[in-house]
């Protein structure tokens, strides 16, 4: 499968023109245009490298840097016009894994994310490679994209099995109706659209009918959902 990278750049035309390049080269490739938007994306998805400027809306770069190193080891490349030699130093402390200075070369992006893509594959733990998402008794398999339940197969439609992805990678986590929308049909979310409510029925009578006694889906009343 090809790698999956974000790019965070508030730019919309260097960000067009990241993703482009990437492309091009076989990569699969999401766009973030702030800080917050990028954190909700990590949060809800797995990716193999996140290109990162730091001046962004939101939440800037250097904090991203410090959430995401709290609960991951995805090489993080900074892209930024910040040149300073000082706070070159201080990314690398807080976890960056490269920094590239803005105007960049297209060819040494490409040959740094390589090179970055190349370590991660080489030093990721097996259980990090298969890429399975287990909770209670279900599991996730993210690159065979199938769920099963005490070893059963539960049949997910390609909406429910994201739907559950996001939920189960960060269980104690709860997501808005807006935050699922926003990151599995890629729209803003119209405040009178029942999508998610139906999709999270769907999911609920899917898990009941595997598993009875085990609820899986919690709603908070006025928020949204988690992981019971």
């Amino acid at each position: 499968m090809p790698f999956n990278i974000l790019v965070v750049e508030d730019d919309a035309d260097i960000n067009c023109l990241l993703c482009t390049l990437l492309g091009r080269q076989g990569y699969q490739t999401e766009s973030a245009f702030s800080g917050s938007e990028a954190k909700l994306l990590l949060s809800a998805q797995g990716y193999d490298l996140v290109l990162l400027d730091l001046m962004l809306p939101g939440m800037s770069g250097e904090e991203l840097i410090k959430d995401i190193r709290s609960r991951s080891f995805v090489p993080v490349i900074v892209i930024s016009a910040k040149a300073e030699t000082k706070g070159k130093i201080e990314n690398f402390k807080n976890g960056a894994d490269d920094y590239i200075t803005k105007p960049f070369d297209k060819e040494e992006v490409l040959a740094r994310i390589e090179a970055q893509l190349r370590r991660y594959r080489n030093f990721s733990t097996p259980e990090q490679s298969a890429k399975l998402l287990v909770y209670q008794d279900l599991v996730l398999d993210i690159s065979a994209r199938t769920a099963k339940i005490a070893g059963k197969p539960l049949a997910l439609t390609a909406k429910e099995f994201e739907l559950l992805v996001i939920l189960v990678r960060s269980p104690d986590k709860v997501f808005t109706r807006e935050d699922l929308y926003q990151v599995v049909w890629k729209e803003r979310y119209a405040v009178e659209d029942n999508t998610i409510n139906v999709h999270i029925s769907n999911l609920r009578s899917k898990l009941a009918r595997s598993a009875p006694d085990q609820p899986y889906i919690e709603t908070v009343w006025g928020i949204g959902f988690k992981m019971a």
